[in-house]
């Protein structure tokens, strides 16, 4: 046997590992990698060789694990087609943003399909969410539960949380997609592919488009949303947060640039993240303003490309 069949075997071993941990409580450290493994033998196999690693991992998997192992199956078959875009993407060599964008999608398009079939089946997963949560709410101790609003406004918080669910499953997506290309792709390299990354923080600019639709969407927020249940306020309940969101690493994007430019390092991009990321409530709308400051403007030409 070669050292390349016993690497691939080694990588089934660790996906079958990682499906595994879904009946334990390290799920929580293995579900942000599930997919890297698959993704490695999809670019490294053929179709075929694939095919039947892929087959023998979820027998394995289903025989170790009997009829809960369906559960474990019925996940790994959904991450699937994120893996193939991926992979059949990183096999023609495109750019990293279009890996990141068309997996992002292939991944929120399939929680929307499942949503879909949900309802078809009679299944409402938002209702039932709606209902655990305010069982929650309701069960909790007296003493914590003094803390909270009251009824009405619990019912509110409840209905914004439903409401946010389309900016959940982006943002889902994006981390999900984002820590495999990451991680995966570096893996890659080492194996002896040349998979492109992203370009440096510091050349990452969002089109001046969006800094019209942020100023919309904020007017719009300011001005005529009055109803919670609105179509415009579920709308931009979820686009402001998202465009605040971009925003944000425009400004860390131009922080990575203010220290390149000063030769000060890695040191300024890195702590504004790290207080970015503690302080997120707070410091997230003067970030999204840096943001759209350096796009709209652009800052950095009048800053320092005209010295």
């Amino acid at each position: 046997m070669t050292k390349k069949n016993l690497q691939f075997i080694g990588w089934g071993l660790l996906y079958i590992l990682f499906l595994l941990s879904f009946m334990t409580s390290y799920l929580v450290i293995t579900a942000s990698f599930l997919m890297i493994p698959v993704l490695i033998l999809f670019v490294k196999l053929d179709a075929k060789r694939f095919t039947a690693f892929y087959l023998g991992i979820l027998l394995i998997v289903n025989l170790l694990l009997g009829w809960t192992g369906f559960v474990v199956l019925a996940i790994s078959l959904f991450l699937l087609p994120p893996v193939i875009v991926i992979g059949t993407l990183y096999k023609k060599k495109a750019p990293a943003h279009l890996v990141i964008t068309y997996g992002t999608l292939t991944f929120l398009a399939e929680m929307l399909l499942t949503l879909v079939i949900g309802f078809l089946f009679k299944l409402n997963f938002i209702k039932k969410f709606k209902t655990i949560m305010l069982d929650y709410l309701n069960n909790m101790q007296p003493a914590v539960k003094g803390m909270l609003p009251t009824q009405g406004d619990m019912q509110w918080y409840v209905d914004v949380l439903v409401q946010i669910i389309p900016l959940d499953m982006i943002l889902f997506s994006l981390y999900f997609i984002g820590v495999t290309h990451l991680i995966g792709r570096r893996l890659l390299n080492r194996m002896g592919e040349d998979i492109p990354g992203m370009p440096p923080v510091r050349e990452w600019k969002l089109p001046r488009a969006f800094v019209w639709i942020y100023l919309i969407a904020f007017a719009a927020d300011m001005l005529f949303v009055s109803a919670t249940n609105s179509l415009m306020s579920a709308l931009l309940i979820n686009l402001l947060p998202l465009l605040m969101f971009a925003f944000a690493i425009q400004a860390i994007s131009f922080l990575a640039f203010v220290a390149h430019y000063k030769g000060w390092g890695k040191l300024l991009p890195v702590a504004g993240t790290i207080l970015l990321i503690v302080f997120m409530p707070f410091l997230l709308v003067l970030y999204s303003l840096l943001g759209v400051f350096d796009v709209a403007f652009p800052l950095r030409e009048r800053l320092f490309k005209s010295r």
